[in-house]
């Protein structure tokens, strides 16, 4: 008997849908509410085409919340451990969001449209109910909503002239973590020079979602000089950045400074925001256990569906939360969380796989490009 999962109203169609249909797009996942496409050729072919040529993924999956209003700031410096202070308008950041604990709610990429106008593309995570929540009792003068909008990503070497032929020469003035906006067939889009791979690549923001296929077919159509082919997010290029996958590798179980997020929290500054006196006690206190990085002896293993227990003489001390076999460095990696005692590069413990007991060593993260010269170029 084959299981299968159905299509439902419940969960949401990206304006891209059918034309990821079109395109082959072997399966999906869910994330946010919304379909995911999750696979169109291997995982391998879609690596290697993003790390030498340019891929077009659809990540309308990455949920927006906008927070505007008179107050929008003040609510989004409370929201995060960040210093928005230091996120000027047109500007985008890496941000995590805390709860009372110092727990991670999520870890969006936000942006600053103005003054008081931001962004929040968020992991799978309802972080507008949160937002929502937290604006009722603030006391400020804020609105929190989700904008109609829809999210692709390109990403690869080649997507800067790609980016340059479809949108001009103001593409070369995009800094890495800035955004434009500007349109293309017929639909005003933001355009980030962000994204999900350690590649150099950009998010395009389509604000009319109407325009979908016609985006889409625009960029698939002038990107077959560069060699383009519809996508997913690579699970292998996100490991190999010591990329983190929020509720995989960290959630409200966790907190900053033990997955090795701690140029995100600013304790010095005076001001105060969600999680601050948690996070002073864990920063006086010291962390307990840490995410490392991690290479797994033994032939090619497949993806982990769960945790996998992580075992020193036979004790249970932790769980390695991913893993992935890369053919560029042809060994297995992934990421582990353990006691601080075992953190120590070189360091040496059993890890229970499909494959059965395998050893792992502790080794540096990120395991390519440590200083992001790729996504930066």
């Amino acid at each position: 008997m084959t299981t299968s999962i159905s299509l439902s109203p419940r969960i949401r169609k990206s304006p891209f849908f059918d034309a990821t249909m079109r395109a082959g797009v072997q399966a999906f996942s869910v994330y946010n509410k919304t379909y995911l496409p999750i696979g169109y050729t291997s995982p391998e072919e879609e690596f290697w085409k993003l790390v030498n040529d340019v891929t077009l993924w659809d990540v309308t999956c990455q949920r927006v919340t906008e927070i505007s209003g008179p107050d929008g700031f003040k609510f989004m410096d409370m929201l995060t451990p960040r210093d928005m202070t230091k996120c000027r308008v047109g500007q985008c950041k890496y941000v995590i969001l805390t709860d009372q604990y110092g727990g991670i709610l999520n870890d969006p990429v936000l942006m600053r449209l103005d003054e008081n106008t931001f962004w929040l593309s968020a992991a799978d995570g309802d972080i507008l109910m949160w937002c929502k929540a937290l604006a009722v009792n603030s006391g400020l003068d804020v609105i929190v909503r989700e904008p109609e909008v829809a999210t692709l990503q390109l990403q690869g070497p080649k997507s800067f002239p790609l980016a340059l032929e479809l949108f001009g020469p103001q593409v070369e003035d995009i800094k890495y973590y800035e955004f434009i906006e500007t349109e293309i067939a017929g639909s005003p889009v933001i355009l980030a020079r962000t994204g999900w791979s350690a590649e150099r690549g950009y998010e395009i923001y389509v604000r009319d979602l109407s325009r979908g296929e016609a985006v889409w077919d625009t960029v698939m159509e002038v990107g077959k000089a560069h060699g383009i082919v519809p996508a997913v997010p690579s699970r292998i290029r996100r490991i190999e950045a010591g990329i983190l996958d929020y509720s995989v590798d960290m959630d409200t179980n966790t907190n900053p400074f033990e997955v090795g997020l701690d140029r995100m929290v600013a304790l010095d500054t005076g001001r105060d925001f969600i999680g601050k006196a948690a996070l002073e006690k864990v920063k006086k206190d010291g962390i307990k256990r840490k995410l490392v990085g991690v290479q797994i002896e033994g032939e090619k293993l497949p993806y982990n569906e769960n945790d996998w227990p992580v075992f020193d003489d036979g004790t249970r001390i932790g769980e390695v939360t991913s893993v992935v076999y890369t053919p560029r460095m042809k060994i297995n990696i992934g990421y582990a969380m353990v006691p601080i005692a075992y953190s120590e590069l070189g360091t040496t413990f059993t890890v229970e796989t499909k494959s059965g007991p395998l050893q792992a060593t502790v080794v540096e993260r990120p395991f390519v490009d440590p200083n992001k010269s790729l996504s930066k170029a």
